[in-house]
């Protein structure tokens, strides 16, 4: 996982949780290989923007790889509405692996800001190692209001503190107490995507409560 900062030529004011398309062929917009979504890993309030990937031998990867310091890019942003609002006063996610992204913006920028926002986050991953953004979301803890809950689900953690286990109905009321006064927050792949709307709908929240961004192609 590798993350790339950005300095736009303009302030782009995005809201947290909202995300980009970066375009490395400009000229035919259609190009899936080479044209991308990316989500905004850091706070609006700084002077660079940043996304974070997870790099494979696609095309698209190699070209993040490959830019040099000063290089120019094209971008399209800010684009997406699952995005937090102050007057949100308790918020939840659900999330797993990559689904982080836009999560650390949001918590980072209520973090920054000392919002009174309450947040709970239970994030799910295979293994402790693939946790990302594990030192800045312990650091964010250290708020009052925020609070984050860690689950893997291939390996018991070494790390008592963590959770063994997917994400379920059980493991949502015993970490959620309070889930139906809650917004739930809700990225990632379509089918991680499905499964947490299903549990948000057996505890019967309602979709008002639900926002929900996929990651498509990602």
């Amino acid at each position: 996982m590798e993350s790339f900062r950005f300095k736009p030529q303009e302030p782009l004011g995005f809201t947290p949780g909202q995300f980009l398309k970066l375009l490395f062929d400009k000229d035919n917009l259609n190009n899936q290989n080479l044209n991308k979504y990316l989500s905004f890993s850091s706070s609006p309030e700084k002077e660079y923007i940043e996304v974070t990937k997870r790099l494979s031998q696609s095309e698209f990867s190699q070209k993040l790889i490959s830019l040099e310091p000063g290089q120019a890019v094209v971008f399209k942003a800010p684009l997406g509405n699952c995005t937090y609002k102050k007057e949100y006063k308790k918020i939840a996610f659900l999330i797993g692996g990559i689904g982080i992204t836009p999560v650390v913006s949001i918590i980072e920028y209520i973090a920054k800001k000392n919002l009174d926002t309450d947040v709970i986050l239970l994030y799910s991953n295979r293994t402790e190692e693939e946790i990302i953004f594990h030192p800045e979301l312990d650091k964010w803890a250290n708020n009052s209001n925020i609070n984050m809950i860690y689950t893997v689900t291939d390996i018991k953690p070494v790390n008592t503190a963590f959770n063994f286990g997917k994400i379920d109905k059980n493991m949502v009321t015993d970490k959620i107490k309070d889930f139906s006064e809650r917004i739930f927050f809700i990225f990632g792949p379509p089918g991680m995507c499905k499964a947490m709307n299903n549990i948000c709908m057996d505890l019967n929240v309602t979709r008002e409560q639900i926002k929900t961004e996929k990651f498509i192609g990602y």
